[in-house]
């Protein structure tokens, strides 16, 4: 049985956020969704120019974590921009920081 996932520090966003390519319907497309966490990484990492330890501290998971984390969260992005999907943010109340 897997251990309990570990509360992590995540800010919110006001609402959920989709994103999709100019130029393509939204109707009818696939979704990728992106978790808080994997937003929360890319943002400390690739926004806010943060290392994995910075963000690993600030959101009080491990550094091996963070690199999980990232890893998934850059091939959604990828594959949504690849794939001609549209990128949901999913804005839940679990990891509220």
């Amino acid at each position: 049985m897997p251990r309990l996932k570990k509360k992590r520090c995540c800010r919110l966003l006001p609402n959920e956020k989709g994103f999709k390519l100019m130029g393509v319907k939204g109707q009818g497309l696939e979704k990728v969704e992106l978790s808080p966490d994997e937003f929360e990484v890319i943002r400390l990492c690739d926004y806010e120019g943060k290392n994995q330890i910075e963000a690993a501290e600030i959101m009080q998971i491990s550094r091996g974590t963070i690199q999980r984390i990232m890893k998934s969260a850059r091939y959604k992005i990828v594959d949504a921009f690849l794939n001609d999907k549209i990128i949901i943010i999913k804005n839940t109340e679990e990891g509220k920081k």
